[in-house]
């Protein structure tokens, strides 16, 4: 149960639609959401850039960590744990900075264990930086001594470790550890008090167009089937999907997406195309979407669009932790509505003017 505001249109482009809102998000937050300042220029972020520095599609500005990739420091080392996953191109070795964590205890640092392993994490590796000037000497943590000098060095150096930051390690399948790490930056950013009280909305853009399901040997849509790639050649879309980008586009405000849309495919040519890649027969096209294709053969403009969350930017606006708490009639978990008593027993001739016939489910046995 949710509450949306859709627009769609016409004769537009991906810049249209995002000039269009951008303004308008800004002007409701600044005059309804407390006050607080909002970015005035709504960064752009590609999707694979965001999962690359943030560990996620919905990014927390507000939070100045980013995860640093330095699997090209540890193809050759001694220590598994790193040199597989850094010689994997399906792999990801990658150290988020805590700047000043030094603060943290023992035990908060253990902690975070089990809150990454609810993502997939194995474990979580850790290296103080007590002082940065001594080397080797100046650190601690378990897995100092399975890295070389030269390796230890690549690595601080790439996360600009200075004295008194606490590096955490993620090694593994390049999403397990970006879903891992991206929890950690959060859970890190409030621990260490960096995430400031301020909106920081952007656009997330570039996603990919597919995704390719082994097990079904198909491509499956990331978004849906009706958002144009960002190829204009069909034969060019047929020779590479992998590498074909959607011209779909989400808006996020401090680590919530409030919005998404896209624009939409407007040729017969090129809808078909999409649902021959995704393993949709012409029958199957025709029996569940002719009505479409046959009016973007009689000529459609191109258009696309965007809905907003309205119970979610409500929530967020009334610092509120669920939607239930800013929807006016929320229905219970068995999907009943306590204001208007529904779903109620439907009288039964209008059940036989529709030609209904409702047949109990007998109860189990005792």
């Amino acid at each position: 149960e949710f509450y949306q505001l859709d627009l769609e249109m016409s004769f537009v482009e991906q810049e249209d639609v995002l000039a269009t809102m951008e303004p308008v998000m800004r002007g409701v937050f600044e005059d309804f959401a407390n006050g607080k300042p909002v970015t005035q220029n709504f960064p752009r972020i590609a999707y694979d850039d965001a999962i690359k520095m943030y560990g996620s599609d919905k990014p927390d500005l507000r939070n100045p960590l980013e995860l640093v990739d330095v699997a090209q420091h540890l193809k050759q080392t001694e220590f598994k744990v790193f040199a597989a996953p850094a010689n994997d191109p399906a792999g990801r070795v990658c150290v988020l900075n805590a700047k000043g964590g030094s603060a943290l205890t023992r035990k908060q640092i253990d902690d975070y264990t089990p809150l990454v392993a609810k993502y997939g994490a194995k474990g979580l590796a850790w290296i103080r930086v007590d002082d940065a000037s001594k080397g080797r000497e100046g650190l601690t943590g378990p897995i100092v001594k399975f890295l070389s000098d030269t390796e230890l060095s690549a690595v601080i150096e790439s996360a600009e470790g200075k004295s008194g930051d606490v590096l955490f390690f993620g090694a593994g399948p390049y999403q397990t550890v970006s879903d891992y790490m991206g929890a950690l930056r959060l859970k890190l950013g409030k621990d260490l008090g960096l995430t400031s009280d301020t909106w920081a909305p952007l656009w997330v853009v570039d996603f990919p167009m597919f995704e390719h399901d082994a097990e079904a040997g198909r491509w499956v849509s990331l978004h849906h089937p009706f958002t144009a790639p960002s190829f204009e050649s069909v034969a060019q879309l047929k020779a590479d999907p992998g590498k074909a980008l959607s011209r779909g586009y989400d808006c996020v405000l401090n680590g919530s997406e409030i919005g998404g849309g896209s624009i939409r495919i407007h040729r017969p040519d090129m809808q078909s195309a999409v649902f021959e890649l995704l393993g949709i027969s012409d029958t199957e096209a025709q029996t569940k979407f002719g009505f479409l294709l046959d009016a973007l053969k009689y000529g459609c403009p191109p258009h696309g669009g965007i809905a907003f969350g309205i119970d979610r930017i409500a929530a967020i606006m009334a610092g509120a932790e669920s939607i239930r708490d800013v929807i006016a009639f929320p229905k219970t978990a068995s999907a009943q509505c306590p204001l208007t008593s529904a779903p109620s027993d439907v009288p039964g001739k209008q059940l036989q003017e529709l030609s209904i016939k409702v047949a109990l489910a007998e109860k189990a046995a005792q």
